[in-house]
């Protein structure tokens, strides 16, 4: 009996030390295994992978196979709207511009100029410029275009030429425009060096876009002596002795720098306003000229 009973002792020792034991092992069964070999880990990370593999497609992955849409719009040419504004240049916008204005070459306008005068002198007591008197009065007109005028070298910078004329030149009131003229020159400089002989004297800046012309006299040429813009007016025999009459026909007084030509101007008619002075500061004047293209 006591042998029995000892040897039951040491069995309850036995279990007991071999329950922790097993507990262990089946743990480390239950997590894959625990031992140097690690094949277990291996196998349930290769699940993994499959495991993820097999799972729904993810938006990448469908965006790899392009649509129809995608490979044919680098095929699509370009709109045709777009290409002129991208490439017109200001070189073409101004050869439009020329080309319209070459359309009013050889056009003549015919009409009527209605005229105010403003007559000064400086026979006052101080001898200050005051007004004289005041004229109004109207004459048959025409007003010419042509293509840009050339001499020598040189060539008008102007859409057209231009020539205005209001009355007979050798009555008095008469008006007259050049936008430019050739003049006859000495063949040699006056260091005898050879010349054209044929100079170009350019007398207004004329801009005309849009059927609207605005014109202005920058250079008059008096100082060449060749001034044609003019306005032909009564000049007293002695200065401030309106008593002793006027000289017959009309003097031609030279149009100031700053005389204005503007208004409307197209194939067919011109609205047209002018209004200046005179190099000598004695003649201011204004006038409206209406006119069909013929």
């Amino acid at each position: 009996m006591p042998a029995v009973t000892h040897a039951r002792r040491t069995g309850g020792r036995v279990w007991t030390r071999l329950l922790p034991a097993l507990g262990l092992g089946l743990l480390c069964v239950t997590l894959s295994g625990c031992g140097s070999g690690g094949t277990p880990s291996d196998a349930a990370s290769t699940a993994a992978v499959s495991g993820s593999s097999s799972s729904p497609p993810t938006p990448a992955a469908s965006t790899a196979d392009p649509t129809p849409s995608v490979v044919e719009e680098p095929t699509d040419p370009p709109t045709p709207t777009e290409e002129p504004v991208t490439e017109t240049s200001d070189e073409e916008t101004v050869r439009a511009d020329a080309s319209d204005a070459s359309a009013l070459w050889g056009t003549e306008y015919s009409g009527t100029a209605d005229i105010s005068v403003d007559v000064h002198d400086y026979c006052g007591a101080d001898g200050s410029r005051r007004l004289a008197g005041s004229r109004t009065y109207s004459m048959n007109s025409t007003l010419s275009l042509s293509g840009p005028r050339t001499g020598g070298d040189e060539t008008e910078a102007n859409p057209f030429s231009m020539l205005f004329a209001a009355g007979d030149p050798a009555r008095a009131g008469a008006v007259s425009f050049w936008s430019s003229a050739v003049s006859t020159t000495s063949s040699q400089d006056l260091a005898g060096n050879p010349r054209d002989p044929r100079l170009l004297l350019t007398y207004w800046d004329i801009d005309w876009s849009d059927g609207e012309l605005d014109a202005r006299l920058t250079d008059p040429h008096t100082q060449q002596a060749i001034a044609l813009n003019l306005l032909n007016w009564p000049s007293p025999v002695v200065a401030c002795r309106s008593d002793l009459g006027e000289l017959p026909g009309g003097y031609p007084h030279a149009l100031a720098s700053g005389t204005t030509f503007t208004g409307r101007l197209d194939r067919s008619a011109a609205s047209l306003t002018a209004e200046g002075g005179s190099t000598d500061g004695l003649i201011a004047f204004r006038f409206q000229f209406d006119g069909t293209a013929s």
